[in-house]
């Protein structure tokens, strides 16, 4: 405890100034004091109220730890349904993987299919699915730059179209033809009468559509093909056959084809499709059988015969089937000179139908076989014969006739003494 002295007499607090000795204020005093300061302090500052402690924690952290507990469950609660959906159906998973990856720039189509969804499915690692989507996404690139080839081409035409016939306008606004023009139509109107008049009048032209179950149907349809391109030189020609399609079976193959490339157009062609045989609508005498299997040779074109052509194609070359045909049915047979006229060394006698049509057509109307065997195709022979060697044949033919023999003896000698007598 420190040591108060208790100063008495008349010395003045200035001169013992440098004498004074520190002292504290007692416990009691020091207890006082505080207690007035606090006092005052209280007075002057305004007091800040609590809360309680029974309140553990702010309402603001309350508010935010709920907000979390609660978005939390509404995701999961999203999130199971679509989970479940996925597993419930597989093909929409893989196609939302599919479209997550297009969104992210990955070489994937834009149109997928129900099968190639499987086949994506079916693949086992996340590469091989990759490599099969870039496939279909560079097999649909190739498909969409055909398409749009297809589309410039098709506009190309159509502007070249539309040109020329401006071109055409001007010209006919420019200069007076002496010819009438001749549209389609007109065309078509005028190949319609000509084959209305060769189905009462014309010559009649069978093809024998009896040989559909010899032949495979990629060699069907050749044969279709080029009936169809007989048809229509025919329809063309100035002077057409009556083409007659026997032994035509309906629903057959042969039926089914022709109606297939022809559709709409079918019921409307100048000709006679019937399922009867030749042999039934015609006299037997009448008939000729061109083969090229045949042992007689056609020397002239015969106007008051009925030629049949075995409408078939076969590439593995069945030889003799519609010789054998024409000799159950006991028809004549013919077959073209080819040799006689054609060096035919390489390439094989058989010719397609459209070019036996030209052949019998251009007989028909001219009845030249130098200019009938133009239409066989130069490939399949080496040249042809020489005019002077075929008619040293005929002189030679002759010689041994008898009508060359039919002169006296010596009248040569005497007509050639008489011109030197003179």
């Amino acid at each position: 405890m420190p040591i108060f002295l208790k100063m008495s007499g008349s010395i003045t607090l200035r001169s013992c100034a440098r004498y004074l000795v520190p002292f504290t204020i007692p416990r009691k005093r020091s207890v006082l004091c505080s207690a007035i300061l606090q006092r005052y302090m209280s007075s002057k500052i305004p007091g800040v109220s609590y809360p309680k402690t029974e309140s553990t924690s702010p309402p603001e952290q309350l508010g935010l730890d709920g907000w979390k507990i609660t978005m939390k469950s509404s995701v999961q609660e999203d999130v199971s349904p679509v989970s479940s959906s996925k597993d419930e159906d597989p093909l929409a998973a893989i196609r939302e993987l599919i479209d997550m990856w297009r969104l992210l720039g990955k070489e994937v189509p834009e149109h997928i299919s129900e099968e190639e969804l499987k086949t994506t499915m079916e693949c086992v690692s996340k590469s091989s699915k990759k490599k099969y989507l870039k496939y279909l996404y560079i097999k649909e690139k190739k498909k969409k730059a055909n398409q749009i080839k297809k589309e410039m081409k098709a506009a190309t035409r159509e502007k070249a179209i539309r040109e020329q016939l401006l071109e055409t306008t001007k010209e006919d606004k420019e200069q007076n033809f002496l010819f009438l023009r001749l549209w389609d139509r007109n065309m078509d109107i005028a190949m319609g009468w000509k084959g209305a008049q060769a189905m009462q009048f014309g010559q009649p032209l069978v093809f024998d559509m009896d040989y559909d179950n010899y032949m495979k149907p990629k060699e069907l349809q050749n044969t279709v093909s080029q009936l169809l391109e007989s048809e229509g030189c025919n329809r063309r020609d100035v002077d057409p056959f009556h083409l007659y399609f026997c032994n035509l079976k309906i629903d057959g193959a042969y039926h089914k084809e022709l109606v297939k490339r022809y559709r709409e157009k079918w019921d409307k062609l100048l000709l006679t499709a019937t399922e009867k045989s030749h042999v039934d609508l015609f006299p037997k005498d009448s008939l000729i059988y061109l083969t090229a299997d045949s042992p007689n040779v056609m020397t002239t074109f015969k106007h008051d015969k009925i030629y049949i052509v075995g409408s078939f194609v076969d590439k593995a070359m069945q030889t003799g089937m519609s010789l054998a045909k024409a000799k159950r049915l006991k028809l004549a047979t013919e077959r073209l000179p080819l040799d006689r006229y054609l060096q035919w060394d390489t390439g094989t006698k058989n010719l397609t139908l459209d070019q036996m049509m030209r052949i019998l057509l251009c007989l028909k109307n001219t009845g030249s076989w130098e200019e009938a065997l133009k239409f066989v195709p130069r490939r399949k022979y080496s040249g042809c014969l020489e005019i002077s060697q075929h008619s040293q044949e005929l002189v030679n033919r002759l010689k041994k006739s008898k009508t060359f023999n039919s002169s006296p003896k010596g009248s040569l000698n005497t007509h050639t003494q008489k011109r030197w007598l003179k």
